[in-house]
């Protein structure tokens, strides 16, 4: 879409008061927008679906073959279209990380005045630290206890009182809503939500290894601005489809991204490399010490193996389109329980491992991914037998969609996301700001840890107080957009003005 189109409306051009233009650059513009309105009469595909390259892994097994084999057909310009419009409506906003950063400030007050928890400092992890989060995400934010200066390591029942007393103190001064206390939990949290922006919150307590987990896929969004957008679609098909809750036995978050990195890894050629190629070596067994000095020792080595690999001249590029790795997603794995009984997805090494290869693959799971920062732990566990057949065929269903000629931009954006969502996606002129470029760069976390400090938007900047969010979508301008329309315009003028010319008489 060109920077100019957000701004012409039903054939008619809407320039910016700042710009005097032309009366032809006005009529090229209408134009544009005729044309373009041409292209989109009744939501209809006008231009033909084309090809998606083939992708596989290297495995031998027939099986493994059929399931990598990503020869998907059909995923063309609507659909690219499609899923760009999409990511400009679910990408967060300066207003969202800054009501964020609001969040984490007022729960560091609370912790402030608990004497038990006093030199704790508030950290958030997670997809806001990722910044693999959507406007609606939630915030998961770690209370970091102190321990001199060696990585914490503060046992069930201390993390348990812990919690039991912000809990109280929360529901003292009245700043949430909804808490809920999960003490008996694997990792026990404590989750609410805030009255001010309605964001839900997960809290816990000592949890460095998520945030470092949560670091590593921030520094890998880096090797490819792609991944972060198949992550939030992917994510938010996911939440369509009532297959992002494990608390009924479908997929957590945390195995979505995995997959996508699999994905990524296993396409041809490869987007990304087996994560061991980052980081050789179990994360959780690393995090010990003193605490700044592990981190550290991490933190360098992703850094250069990074850029080790984004340097490798030698490296075969994927161009693949977003929507040609959307496509091919659901088809790899669309089959996924033919192999589950016998394979574990394994990011670490980049491939499907046999389960007999190692004890840790147990059998005792239908669905085996394994944490490539925590080798021996299962990230897919929560997924039951019967889900795990329903996921598959949601997959299939995403796939067969996709690569179908009966659809439309209105039937293509439904299948992919919930319909609060669908109809800001569908009809954006009911909010032009959301279609005008508004920027999604990720603010510097740096102050987010630690409790250190950092330069943020003003607060104003931060959404109102609603009960539900879908309905108010913060929009905000972008510099980069209005040269871009200039620059346009100008394009218009020269092309308007050299028409305009006298032909000389040969």
């Amino acid at each position: 879409m060109s920077a100019l189109q957000p701004l012409v409306r039903r054939g008619s051009a809407k320039i910016i008061k700042d710009d005097t233009v032309c009366n032809h650059v006005v009529a090229e513009a209408t134009k544009v927008a005729a044309t373009y309105q041409s292209h989109n009469i009744d939501n209809k595909l006008v231009v033909a679906l084309g090809q998606v390259p083939v992708t596989a892994t290297t495995c031998t097994e027939s099986k493994l073959s059929s399931l990598s084999s990503c020869d998907t057909k059909g995923s063309g310009k609507l659909l690219e279209c499609c899923l760009r419009d999409i990511l400009k409506v679910i990408q967060p906003l300066g207003g969202d990380f800054t009501a964020r950063y609001t969040i984490i400030n007022d729960l560091r007050t609370v912790v402030g005045s608990i004497d038990s928890l006093k030199g704790a400092t508030v950290e958030p992890f997670g997809s806001f630290v990722s910044n693999l989060y959507t406007k609606w995400g939630d915030l998961d934010i770690s209370i970091e206890v102190p321990c001199d200066s060696l990585v914490s390591s503060t046992d069930k029942t201390n993390k348990q009182n812990f919690l039991r007393e912000i809990r109280n103190v929360l529901r003292r001064r009245g700043l949430v809503h909804d808490l809920r206390l999960l003490l008996h939990a694997r990792v026990p949290v404590l989750i609410f939500e805030s009255n001010l922006h309605n964001i839900s919150c997960d809290i816990s307590i000592s949890n460095l290894l998520c945030q470092m987990k949560s670091r590593f896929f921030f520094w890998i969004t880096e090797i490819d601005e792609r991944f972060r957008d198949m992550v939030l679609l992917i994510k938010e098909w996911a939440k369509s489809q009532q297959i992002n809750d494990p608390k009924n036995g479908t997929l957590n978050s945390h195995s979505l991204c995995l997959l996508v990195i699999f994905h990524f890894q296993t396409c041809e050629p490869p987007i990304l490399p087996p994560l061991r190629e980052i980081y050789e070596g179990n994360v959780a067994d690393n995090l010990t010490g003193t605490r700044a000095i592990a981190e550290r020792a991490i933190q360098d080595t992703c850094t250069a193996n990074i850029q080790r690999f984004k340097t490798n001249s030698f490296r075969n590029v994927n161009r693949s389109s977003l929507s040609e790795l959307v496509v091919s997603f659901f088809r790899k794995y669309s089959n996924l329980n033919m192999l589950a009984s016998e394979y574990a997805i394994c990011t670490y090494t980049g491939q499907w491992e046999h389960r007999s290869n190692s004890t840790k693959w147990t059998n005792d799971y239908p669905l085996f991914i394994e944490d490539p920062f925590e080798h021996a732990d299962n990230t897919a566990r929560t997924v039951s037998m019967s889900e795990l057949s329903r996921i598959c065929e949601v997959f299939d269903e995403a796939y067969q969609g996709l690569v179908s000629s009966n659809h439309d931009r209105t039937s293509l954006i439904c299948s992919l996301v919930r319909h609060p969502i669908s109809t800001k996606v569908i009809s954006p002129h009911s909010n032009p700001g959301l279609l005008s470029g508004a920027s999604t760069r990720h603010p510097p976390l740096s102050g987010l840890f630690r409790g250190g400090t950092a330069r943020y938007r003003p607060l104003s900047d931060a959404p109102p107080p609603f009960r539900n969010q879908f309905n108010h979508m913060q929009t905000e301008s972008d510099e980069a957009t209005i040269i871009a329309i200039r620059r346009e315009l100008a394009q218009l003028m020269l092309k308007a003005n050299t028409r305009n010319k006298p032909r000389s008489v040969r």
